[in-house]
């Protein structure tokens, strides 16, 4: 188990949040911490990493370690003691033939599903996910709106074709029929390009992306979630200091999806680094 080095300071108070034999710092104490290999989640990461040292743990950064085949591994064997993860994805990583799809009945599923030395904290409001979006001066509000229309474009990845909500999945839960156009960027600038110039109508994209910020484009609601709920959720060792699961379900609590849609703009508009990304958030808190 990972311990805390320092005294933990709030205000009007001083508690001691650590053991005597704590005080010494050493390597093997800090608690270390990972991120994927995307611009998002090491900011996220970067606002675990400093909420935590405000709170008096030691923290080492392995940050763009890669993608889940690379880190699950890593956490399993004690090397990462905590990453950013996301709900939906997480689960259908261990479990591919799931069938939950609401929020809550996601979380509670990933937290029977994960290994027994992890576990899920609070997840956050915010989803990083597949959506159908349309551009702000579209009158739909849901997916299921878009029913009815003629010669209706959707613009996303070739793959869609084979997902559980691709073209097929559209029509038969939302009878929502649409024209295909392959634009091959994952929900990147191509093809929110391609939306805000009307070439398409409705594109696959994630509702993280700082595209959707200014309200120009807009995720539609899924009442039937065709799509699997994912949102931002910290995957740790099951032997985190309760101290540091309480400072992270904290800023999990206010980690809505405005909150995550600003902090990204400011990485890919504003070019400002994770480092700085987070620590002007956590001191405006």
């Amino acid at each position: 188990m990972k311990r805390c080095l320092a005294a933990l300071a709030l205000p009007g108070i001083f508690l001691t949040a650590c053991n005597a034999d704590s005080v010494a710092s050493s390597e093997s104490d800090a608690i270390t911490i990972g991120s994927q290999d995307y611009y998002s989640n090491e900011i996220i990461a970067e606002i675990y990493a400093q909420a935590l040292e405000e709170g008096g743990f030691s923290i080492e950064r392995d940050y763009r370690t890669g993608q889940r085949e690379v880190y699950l591994p890593e956490i399993e064997r004690g090397a990462i003691d905590l990453i950013p993860e996301y709900s939906g994805a997480l689960l259908q990583h261990y479990e591919p033939d799931t069938t939950a799809r609401e929020s809550q009945d996601v979380y509670e599923a990933l937290a029977q599903a994960v290994p027994g030395d992890m576990q899920v904290l609070d997840q956050a409001a915010a989803t990083d996910q597949d959506a159908f979006v349309v551009r702000g001066d579209d009158p739909a509000r849901a997916i299921g709106d878009l029913a009815g229309r003629e010669n209706l474009k959707l613009g996303a990845n070739s793959e869609i074709e084979k997902r559980p909500f691709g073209p097929k999945q559209l029509k038969e839960v939302y009878g929502v029929d649409v024209e295909f156009t392959p634009i091959e960027d994952s929900g990147g600038p191509l093809t929110v390009k391609a939306l805000q110039a009307g070439d398409v109508d409705v594109a696959n994209i994630y509702t993280a992306s700082p595209a959707l910020e200014d309200g120009q484009l807009r995720a539609l609601e899924d009442p039937k979630n065709l799509i699997i709920s994912s949102h931002v959720v910290p995957l740790a060792t099951k032997d985190l200091d309760p101290k540091a699961v309480e400072i992270l379900n904290d800023v999990n609590a206010r980690l809505d999806q405005a909150t995550l849609l600003k902090l990204n703009s400011q990485s890919v508009n504003e070019q400002k680094n994770a480092e700085t990304i987070a620590k002007e958030w956590l001191a405006s808190r």
